[in-house]
Order: C-alpha cells, then structure tokens, then sequence
C-alpha cells in the first residue's frame, strides 16, 4: 500500500513512530553515541534514510488497524455508547449504558468488546431489567471464525447450544394447518427441540444474534429460555422501514408474513390484563421495557399499524403501545365479523378461514387509532344507551 492512499483511511499522520520503546532502548544499549530513531513522513526525502520495509509493513498494517478501530467507535457514539481511549481492541471495557443509564445506581452495566482485528464491535448490558445487546461491524461481511469463538466464548446463546433443528413432520403440519409455509418458517427460523417432536421453538433475533428463544408446545404450552432477551420478535425485519405492524404472537406474524407484509414484529409477553390511561415511571414500566430498548429505531418509523387481539386484554395492548409510541401515528386495525354474533380474534384466524388476501385487505384498511378510539367509546355507549341521541 501506499503512503498517499492511507489518507483514505485517516487524517495526515505526519510522524508516526513504531515501536519506539524497542528501538530507543536497543540503540541505548549500544556503544554507538547516536540513537536513531526511524520516522516516517508523507513529505519525507527520497534521499533521507528509509526505515526497514518490515517496519514500513507493520506501520501502514498499525494506522489502517487504528481507522478500523475509529470508523467502529463513531458507529457506536451514534448510538449513544460514549467510546474512550480504554475502548481498544481485544479488551472488554465496562461503560454507562445509553438505554438504561446503569439504573439506579448508575453503575457501568455494558459491557463493550472490539474484537482485535478491529473488525466488529460488540456489547451488552448486564442489568437484567435492561439486558440490551447489539453490535456493528466495519463493513456488511458475515461474523467471522473469531467473532463466533467470542460470541460462544461470552455465554451467547446459539442453535447448537439450545439443541435446535429444522421443524419435523409434525410441527410443519401444525402450521400447515394454520396456513403457514414452510418458506416462512425458515426465514423467520422457527425450529423445534432436538428430539422434541411436540415442541416449537420461536427464535429470538437481532441483528443476526439469537438473542433469546421462546418454546410453545402443540398443546399451546409457554416458556423461555433462561437468559433471553425481553425484545421484539422478527425486530431486523424493520431495521429499515417507514411503517411497520405490530401484533400479539409469534404465529400473528407469520400469519401477517403469508398475507404479504414482513414489515411485522410480535410483542414478546402477549398482552396485559388491564391498561392505564397515564404513563408510570420509567423505572417501573417494566413489562414494556422492549419498547424502550429498540427507541431508536421505532422512532424512525411513521406509521405503527396494530394488529393486536380482537378482546379486552388485546384493546389494553394496543392502548398501552399507542400511549408509549404515539397516538399520533398508530392506526388499528378492526377484524372482520365470523357470524351475526362474533367477529374473528387475530391475524391467524382471519388467515384460517378467509385467506391471505382477506387479511391483506383488513391490514389496508387499518383506521387512525384516535378515530378507532372514539368508535369503541360510541359503542360502549350505544350499549348502555339503547336509544340513540338524535344530532342536534
């Protein structure tokens, strides 16, 4: 490489010196009364002394490696992460979390590691209530050899250590029925249990990280896996989008996926039992700490259409979203009428039994939440009132 095309990668370096310690001491040692010391300059003279090509290899590999580093650290300061000249690479560095400003006690809860070829950076918070995990890399290339030894060397949870596998026979038929393609099971990763037939497992990602797994049995059992991550389910599905869905289960976004819109997350817990008109403290809003952790990227997003379940826990849901993200730019959805008496629950039903362009077309012609608002309240009071008030 040239010396003229590292100014692509950094500033002017006008004296750069390598390892000068090495080279002072050995000439130190020497009987010789001069110390030289090798230097290097862009404007240096042809007829001036030249360092060592071997030196002259390993300061231009030195400089690229410190761009490297920087590009890395300007990636994270956008994000909020306050890098220092401790931030080096092969080093974990303890720093205050931008999500959750080390909680009460402000302590240094994330945990920040380069790895040494300056090639991706990584990091994760340790407080339970926040947990918030990401990494960026110098350029779009795949984890590498040594990223994936750290990433099994820190505890980060993988397919193989969670004895995962392709769904089987029986799980693809269960979704068969609930018209879910095989296609999208395998985009959205869904897996089972190494040698549990009964068993799916939903996989937690982002950014291509398993962040966490939630297990659902045929028999509509829940749980999770120790340790994962309290995010959105398909979150890298809206890294880049300007309006996105949201509903309230795994198999709702699958369903949402088959009618044409992989623009959709699921919440993670499903819905509360009850809702509050009034915002608590951060500190004790836990249940909706994965709104908080992804902020930045729900507030590119324009439009929020919610999709949540057609019952009084999933109108809470959708009332505690548009309260925390905006009432100004959610819109609902309003599920079709089943028969004269009810009217289909979810995404996947409507999916079951009037197909994918059904459910398209409900999702097109979502309502601003604030006009779904004043409709349910018209509703709660023509079932109290049952003469109507002529308009005056």
């Amino acid at each position: 490489m040239s010396a003229s095309s590292l100014c692509l990668y950094r500033p002017l370096i006008t004296v750069l010196f390598f390892s000068r310690r090495r080279l002072i001491s050995s000439s130190l040692s020497s009987s010789s009364p001069l110390v030289r010391v090798w230097s290097y300059s862009s404007s240096h003279s042809s007829n001036g002394p030249t360092p060592p090509p071997a030196i002259v290899e390993k300061m231009e590999e030195q400089t690229i490696g410190e761009a490297k580093v920087d590009t890395l650290k300007q990636k994270m300061e956008l994000l909020g992460i306050p890098c220092n000249d401790s931030c080096v690479p092969g080093r974990y560095t303890n720093l205050l979390c931008p999500k959750c400003n080390g909680g009460p006690s402000m302590e240094r809860s994330l945990s920040v590691h380069i790895v040494q070829k300056g090639d991706l950076a990584m990091w994760r918070c340790f407080r339970t209530d926040c947990s918030w995990g990401d990494q960026v890399f110098i350029d779009g290339r795949e984890a590498h050899n040594e990223v994936k030894k750290i990433v099994q060397f820190s505890g980060q949870m993988t397919e193989e250590s969670l004895r995962l596998e392709p769904p089987g026979e029986k799980v693809t038929a269960y979704f068969s029925e609930r018209m879910i393609s095989d296609e999208t099971l395998r985009r959205n990763a869904v897996m089972q249990r190494s040698g549990d037939k009964d068993t799916i497992a939903f996989t937690y990602k982002r950014n291509g990280l398993l962040v966490g797994c939630k297990f659902r049995s045929i028999e509509k059992r829940y749980w999770k896996e120790k340790g994962s991550e309290k995010t959105l389910y398909g979150i890298d599905d809206i890294n880049d989008a300007a309006e996105i869905i949201i509903v309230e289960g795994e198999i709702d976004k699958l369903s949402v996926e088959e009618a044409g819109f992989c623009n959709c997350v699921s919440v993670p817990d499903g819905a509360p039992g009850k809702s509050s008109n009034k915002l608590p403290p951060v500190e004790k809003d836990t249940r909706y700490q994965y709104l908080r952790s992804c902020k930045q990227l729900l507030d590119k997003v324009s439009r929020i259409i919610l999709a949540t379940d057609n019952d009084k826990p999933g109108q809470a849901l959708a009332r505690d979203i548009a309260l925390r993200l905006g009432t100004h730019r959610c819109w609902q959805v309003s599920w079709p009428k089943k028969d004269e008496s009810s009217y289909y629950k979810d995404a996947n039903e409507v999916l079951r039994h009037m197909g994918p362009d059904a459910l398209r077309k409900v999702i097109e012609n979502a309502k601003p939440y604030q006009l779904c608002i004043s409709d349910q309240v018209v509703e709660s009071s023509d079932m109290h009132k049952p003469e109507r008030i002529p308009a005056s």
